[in-house]
Parts: structure tokens; sequence; C-alpha cells
């Protein structure tokens, strides 16, 4: 008798691996019962991961939009599942537990059947915690394991790993091979493995495509004994996504499994939809490079949920480079060459960090490290010369176990810094704190929620949460999108209807980059930028041209003193709240932190390189500063 094998669509994780936003409530709202008439799914994602931050960014409360996303499913019997990262719950930092029990809680209340819970450096000690809250919350427990590939990161080390989460509670098992640079036949002996010691848990396994080896990987662990595959749908299959359904039906089909039957009509209606919506306004969030396959990303090993991201930075970055070259009249740089630079970087570097498994936010931590020692060497600078805090706390252990051995470069960069490392439970660190949340919701007359719900919301995404309430969040996702549609008109050719948002045609860019300015009798030289645009050759930017931008330094440095944002992104004088920022009239010494830059998802400390005395502040909290741009001036 044929085997059954099931299928579970990744309609959350489509999008986070192609671009930067999900469809909006009313649209998923709209789609679901489509998904549930194509009658060929025991499980979908609905929610988890970087889900409801993009909520919030919308301006929509992800409580509703969970509740009423999931319902369709819920009343068809089919299961949902969520993707949550263990210590660090749903967003990129970790969690006080009080706050993480109250999650699985309100999800299960919220329709979230499953909890597919894994740890970014595959340390047990942070999965099992996520296990027992989930099952206390009524959730079902999946224990995951990231898949990766390195001489450390064995078939023996998995299969012990899952062992480990097997004896501390979980129900079920994932193969999560987030990159798809899992090898087949290892991973089908990693089922193997797991199934002969544990033939009743069930194991399920998900895979992106990016590298190519995805379908043939269904079929090892689908033979070895996997009972449900993880699969993706046109128009948002393949490329860093998943592999499709179609595909991955025919080949169980061929293969002698039991696979459910598809409504094609209903199939064709969900492609469609999800095409209008692209269409509507995600496309312009989606990097056209992120459709496509590569198997260069076979050497590095970075995953498909954090490419659409990872492009995104990289046009950020490179415009940013491009425009330092440039006023230093040395040769630009192309989004290709910088990317293969970058890929590079990252096979060099990993091994050094302890070969923490490329996976949010550890795939996201290895990136940052790799593009800023990129940029920093094209400017001369040395290696690992930029290191957020949030990579420090995976270095020095704050975040889990490394898996691998940390390089002795880096163990006496931290000794130099007077770092500490830590060996405890990474829990400890991070204090139960949801009275605080509490309290801060009286003040404000901010209502609960139901289960609590939006208590929950801001304990989890503080920041998040506070601009959806005061409606900053809508008003500049508003703003953003406009911009980008408006970059598509003008940079459009002459049928602009005709070309798709994520189209935009280059512009060629030929005024000058700098002069000489006299006012008042004295000569300023004054450096010109241009913003770059979508499809340049020297420039990636999805904004249009705009006015230029001119940095006046007088020709007489005179006695004040600046200190420069050392890379793009939000000026923030403090991390928390509870910090105290840098005042005028206050001393700086040379080393000390005089603020933070908000850049690719984590915080990055901007130190003095002079002493003296603050005299001016020059970017308010929370606003755009490009490089080289002056922070502070001191006397």
């Amino acid at each position: 008798m044929a085997r059954d094998i099931q299928f579970s669509l990744m309609y959350r994780d489509m999008w986070q691996s192609s671009g930067k936003y999900m469809p909006r409530v009313d649209q998923l709202v709209r789609i679901a019962p489509v998904i549930v008439d194509m009658g060929c799914f025991a499980r979908v994602e609905t929610n988890g991961g970087g889900f409801e931050q993009i909520n919030l960014l919308f301006g929509e409360n992800p409580n509703k939009s969970v509740r009423e996303w999931t319902q369709a499913f819920n009343d068809a019997g089919i299961k949902t599942h969520m993707l949550e990262r263990a210590l660090n719950g749903i967003r990129m930092s970790p969690v006080p537990a009080d706050v993480r029990k109250l999650m699985f809680k309100v999800k299960k209340q919220q329709g979230t059947d499953i909890a597919r819970s894994f740890d970014g450096l595959n340390d047990e000690r942070n999965i099992i915690d996520s296990i027992t809250y989930a099952k206390e919350g009524g959730m079902i427990a999946q224990g995951t394991l990231c898949l990766t590939y390195s001489k450390i990161h064995t078939v023996e080390y998995y299969i012990e790993l899952a062992a480990k989460l097997i004896e501390g509670g979980a129900d079920e098992i994932c193969l999560k091979d987030m990159a798809g640079i899992g090898r087949p036949v290892s991973l089908g002996k990693i089922v193997e493995g797991i199934k002969s010691a544990y033939p009743n848990v069930l194991v399920q396994y998900h895979g992106h495509s990016g590298p190519g080896f995805a379908p043939v990987s269904i079929l090892e662990v689908a033979r070895a004994g996997a009972e449900i595959v993880d699969v993706g749908m046109e128009p948002l299959s393949w490329g860093t996504g998943h592999v499709d359904l179609l595909t991955a039906h025919a080949m169980l089909k061929d293969a002698g499994f039991s696979v459910p039957d598809i409504n094609m009509k209903a199939y064709m209606q969900a492609r469609s939809l999800t095409q209008e919506f692209i269409d509507d306004f995600l496309g312009y969030y989606i990097n056209p490079k992120n459709r496509m396959m590569n198997s260069l990303l076979i050497g590095p090993g970075l995953p498909g949920g954090m490419m659409g991201s990872l492009m995104a930075d990289l046009e950020n970055n490179l415009s940013s480079l491009n425009k330092w070259l440039t006023k230093r009249d040395k040769p630009t740089v192309t989004q290709d060459e910088l990317l293969i630079k970058l890929f590079d970087e990252v096979e060099y570097i990993w091994p050094k960090l302890g070969y923490p498994p490329l996976v949010t936010p550890y795939s996201q931590y290895v990136k940052n490290v790799a593009l800023m020692n990129v940029i920093q060497m094209h400017k001369g600078k040395e290696r690992w010369s930029m290191i957020a805090d949030n990579i420090w706390d995976m270095i020095l252990g704050k975040a889990g176990k490394l898996p691998g051995k940390l390089d002795d470069e880096l163990v006496k960069l931290a000794e130099s810094q007077g770092r500490e490392f830590f060996t405890g439970r990474p829990q400890d660190l991070y204090p139960d704190n949801l009275e605080v949340f509490r309290k801060e919701m009286a003040e404000n007359n901010w209502g609960l929620g139901e289960d609590e719900e939006e208590l929950m919301e801001l304990a989890m995404h503080p920041e998040q949460y506070r601009a959806y309430k005061s409606g900053t969040a809508k008003k500049t996702f508003e703003e953003d999108l406009a911009k980008k549609k408006a970059s598509a008109i003008e940079t459009a050719p002459q049928k602009a209807t005709e070309v798709s948002p994520m189209q935009a045609a280059p512009v060629a860019n030929t005024q000058p980059k700098s002069m000489n300015i006299a006012v008042n009798g004295e000569v300023f030289k004054v450096q010109i930028s241009y913003d770059e645009v979508v499809g340049s050759e020297n420039g990636v930017s999805q904004e249009a041209i705009e006015k230029p931008k001119a940095e006046i330094t007088p020709a007489s440095n005179g006695s004040t003193k600046e200190i420069l944002a050392p890379v793009e992104g939000k000026f923030f004088r403090t991390k928390t709240p509870s910090e105290k920022g840098i005042q005028s009239g206050d001393m700086v010494s040379a080393g000390d932190i005089i603020g933070y830059i908000e850049s690719m998802k984590v915080y990055n400390a901007v130190t003095a390189d002079v002493s003296g005395k603050v005299v001016e502040i020059c970017q308010a909290d929370g606003s755009d500063v490009e490089e080289d741009e002056a922070i502070v001036k001191l006397v």
C-alpha cells in the first residue's frame, strides 16, 4: 500500500523569502477560502517570524490579522502553524520568559495550532524552553533542526539534536533547510536515524529551492519516512522560495506515494489572487533577483528567508559606498561585484564566528559583519572594525552556545575591548518584564486586548507597536510606497503603463560631483551626491532621483571637531529607554559611545574618534543619516 505524503503551504514564508512585506489582512481573508478549496493541504503556515512586525509597519493590528486569517483554516480542519525563534520569540532579539509564555497562549487562542520552534544556534536549551511553553499554551510543539552544511554539522549531529528535543517534549520534528544547501542523501540519512529511534514522531521537511537541491531532497526525505513536506506555489515558488506544489506533487506521485488531489480551478484562482497582491503594491518590495535560482548560494549558504532583505541592504549600502568612493575620486563598484565580494566574505568569516547556522537572526548577523567588513576594507580600514552589539552578544555566548570554536582572533578582539564571555543559560540574562509593559498600557489607557494579546504585542515589539498606536507607522509606510510608485513611473520608458513595478528602467547620471562656491567672500568646496536609480550601473536605490544633497565643508576646519556617521541608517542616542543619551556640554573621550545607528536590523555603536566638549547634536533621535554625515560637534 502506498504511503501518504501530506503538503503544507508556506504562504507566510513565500512572501518573506521574496521581499519585505506580506499581504494585508483584507487580502489574506480573500485568499484563505480559495486555499482551502484547493483541497490538497493538510497544513498552512499562517504567521510567526516577521509577520507581526510587518502588520505593525503597515499600521495594521497583527492580532486582528491572525484571528481573521486563520479562521477559514480552523473551520476546515486544516492545521495552521507559525514559526518562532525560541529565545527570540517572534522578533530578532531575546525575549523574557514571561513574554514568551504569553505569546504561545495568545497564538493558540487566535487560531494557530502548531509552534515550529527553532534556535538559530541549535542550542537545545532555548528550543526545549519553547517546547515547554508551547505545550503549556495548548499548542503542538514542533522541535526544529536548523540545517546547514559544514564539517561540524554532520548526520550524527542532527540525529543527536533531534533526540534531545524529543526527550525534551517535542511532539514533532521539523528539518528546516532554510538555505536549501542540505545535501539530499545526508538529509535522508537524518530522517532515517530519527525514525529508527522514534518511529511514531512525525517528521516535516522544510526546504528552500535557491541552490537547486530541494526537489531531490524532498524525494529523499519522503523515502526515508518523512510524512509532510513544505511547498510554495506560483507566482512565488522557486527562486529563494520553495519547490512548487505541482512539481512536488507530480514527483512524489510518480515515486509511488499517495498524495492528495489538487483542485486546479482553485489553484489557478489562488495563483491569480497572489499575482493581484503583487501588482497592487507588494511587487514594489520584491527584488527580481529573488525570483531566480542561484547555485552561487551553495558557497555562502545564505537562506531564502533573508535574501529579500539582503538585496535591499545591498542596494542601500552600494549607493552609500559609491557616494563615498565618488567623493574621493575612486572607482565605483557594481551590485554584482559587491554581491560576489559579500558571498566570498561570508564563506571566510563563517568558520571564524563558530559556524552559527545561517538562519534568522544569525544569518543576518553573519551577513552584516561580512558586508561591513567588505565596505570597511574598501575604505582602507581593518576587517572586524564594525561589529554591532547584537552580533557581539552572539559571539560572547549571550544568545546560546556557538556550534563551533570561535577564532582566536575574535577572542583576542573581545578581550581587548573588555568584553566578557557567557556560558550560562541564555534565558537567565533576560528577566521577566511583562509588568513593565502592563504599566505602560495602563498609563496610555490602551486596552490589554482579548486574551491579553495587545499586551503581548507591546512587550514583543515595543518600538513597532508604539509607532502603530501613534499612526506613525502607517504614515511612514504610505509615504515610502508613494515614493516607490513615483520612482517606477519616473524611471520607466515612455510606455510606463506596460511596465511592472519591478522593472524600472535605468537613468543616466551625468551631473557634476563637486564644485567650489564663494559665499560672502569665503570659498567652500561642495561635494554633491545624487540618489542612484534602480538598474543604474553604479548604484541601486529604489527611490527616484531627488534634488542634489550638498555637504558643505569650510576650506578652514577651524576648531570644531565632528564625529561622523560610519554607516547609513537611523540615528538614536540610546538603544533602550533606561539609557541616558549624550547632551550638549558633555565631555567626550575618544572611544566613548555617543549613539547608535540602526542599519540592517541591528544597532551599530558610534564611537568618538576624537575628544572634546559637545557643542551640538546634529541629528534628532530616529532621523535618517547618511554615511559621513556629522552626528555630533565637539570643541
